[in-house]
């Protein structure tokens, strides 16, 4: 049966004014009063009509209790009736998230707390048969971290499992990382890098994939994706990404890869260009800002630009940014990365 909640919104709200407290204030002092009661005064019930005609003033302490009980009486009311809907809301969430199942599985959970997200990823690793897709944007990532993934990445690749990783072109610089990508290439894993990657993600068999929460900035928050089409989405993501990445060899011994910086310094040119700021920049590509600001500063020297707004606007002028990357043979010749 459902009931309706009627939820009261007349509520009077009482305030005594200026004048209000000086009359109080001289009814109190026994004075002769020749002018008429204030409203709030009567109305707050500190002041009442005696049988004679007279004025006699209540003590607010009293005359609260005729105000408040009732106020407070609706507040309940009104508390009531929140958490009936706040109740009735949650139980048809729980439709809501059942009827999005399909053959017992849902959409998506939400993982919480860093510890926990690390410990499900790592589990879901270990479980991985197959393959395993991963795309790490903002750069090099910390040894910590690098740490953990290889003590999980390592045994899936002995197992057979195809690891495939696409970082963005700023790791080609990051030590760890490049000492990460060392150990898995040589057991077998592919790594390529793009100037800016799409999100995180973490596919396992294409069973579950795990995305950061979007509205979550700290890191503390992860989705478990486990509904197939979700999954092929996410796939279709990566797979296009992965065909314009380059290929990361990186062998012991080697001399780190080349950076890509002509990729890189047009990406950052490209960026600016649609009136990014340097922090969102180097936030897109995985780069510091001091990094951002050197290549803008490089391609300013170039076309002998005074300001910003004049330095994209040569950029787009010129059309240098539509021919694809700038190499070392392009006009102006010192936007190619020294």
């Amino acid at each position: 049966m459902c009931v309706k909640l009627d939820i009261p919104n007349n509520i009077q709200v009482l305030e005594i004014c200026q004048k209000g407290l000086h009359f109080y204030a001289r009814i109190l002092k026994g004075r002769s009063i020749n002018q008429e009661i204030p409203e709030c005064l009567t109305s707050l019930g500190l002041l009442r009509r005696a049988p004679d005609g007279g004025v006699v003033a209540i003590p607010p302490g009293l005359a609260a209790g005729g105000i408040v009980r009732p106020l407070e009486a609706a507040i309940g009311r009104q508390q009531h009736a929140l958490d009936a809907v706040h109740a009735s809301i949650h139980r048809a969430e729980q439709v809501y998230r059942d009827s999005y199942r399909e053959d017992g599985v849902q959409a998506a959970r939400v993982i919480s707390g860093a510890d926990v997200i690390s410990t499900t990823l790592a589990s879901a690793v270990d479980s991985c048969q197959e393959e395993l897709l991963t795309a790490q944007p903002g750069g090099g990532r910390p040894q910590e971290l690098l740490a953990k993934a290889l003590a999980s990445d390592l045994p899936a690749l002995r197992r057979g499992v195809r690891q495939r990783t696409i970082y963005q072109h700023t790791i080609r610089t990051h030590n760890p990382t490049l000492f990460y990508v060392e150990q898995i290439s040589a057991a077998g894993a592919e790594v390529r890098t793009l100037d800016e990657v799409f999100d995180r993600i973490i596919v396992c068999d294409q069973r579950i994939a795990f995305v950061p929460d979007p509205g979550e900035r700290r890191s503390q928050t992860a989705l478990a994706i486990e509904h197939p089409g979700l999954i092929r989405y996410l796939v279709g993501m990566f797979e296009h990404a992965w065909e314009r990445a380059t290929p990361l060899r990186y062998s012991p011994g080697a001399h780190r890869p080349p950076l890509l910086a002509d990729e890189t310094r047009r990406s950052v040119l490209q960026l600016m260009v649609n009136g990014y700021t340097d922090e969102a920049i180097a936030g897109r590509l995985g780069m510091s800002v001091r990094t951002v600001a050197t290549h803008v500063r490089k391609a300013s020297e170039a076309f002998g630009s005074r300001s910003r707004a004049q330095l994209a606007f040569l950029i787009a002028k010129t059309g240098v940014l539509d021919e694809g990357p700038v190499r070392a043979d392009d006009n102006p010749s010192a936007l190619a990365a020294d």
